[in-house]
């Protein structure tokens, strides 16, 4: 069982800036894990991607955040973060942390909580 722990959340101004980090651990066994990425869920609304990052560092990003949000991981860690500059009130969510195991197992975070006030 892998475990994931979210951090960095919080309540922030339109136009500043958050890091969210998130670490993936699983206790008695070595985790070997492809995908990483962070969803969000708005208040009232399904959750959607935000951007994932290979083990190669490939990205992916939602056109919503492309050249606002920097996704990035460290893999001696198995580690992800977030970097989101120029956020906007409509960034306000629930931010899930995601990895996917190379045996194609797919694990969640509980969420962090992201406010951008306007």
């Amino acid at each position: 069982q892998v475990q994931l722990v979210e951090s960095g959340g919080g309540l922030v101004q339109a136009g500043g800036s958050r890091r969210l980090s998130c670490a993936a651990s699983a206790s008695g066994s070595s985790i070997s894990i492809g995908t990483m990425g962070w969803y969000r869920q708005p208040p009232g609304k399904q959750r959607e991607l935000v951007a994932t990052v290979t083990s190669g560092h490939s990205t992916n990003y939602a056109d919503s955040v492309k050249g606002r949000f920097t996704i990035s991981r460290d893999n001696a860690r198995n580690t992800v973060y977030l970097e989101m500059n120029s956020l906007k009130p409509e960034d306000t969510a629930l931010y899930y942390c995601y990895a996917r195991r190379i045996i194609g197992v797919d694990y969640w975070g509980q969420g962090t909580q992201v406010t951008v006030s306007s």
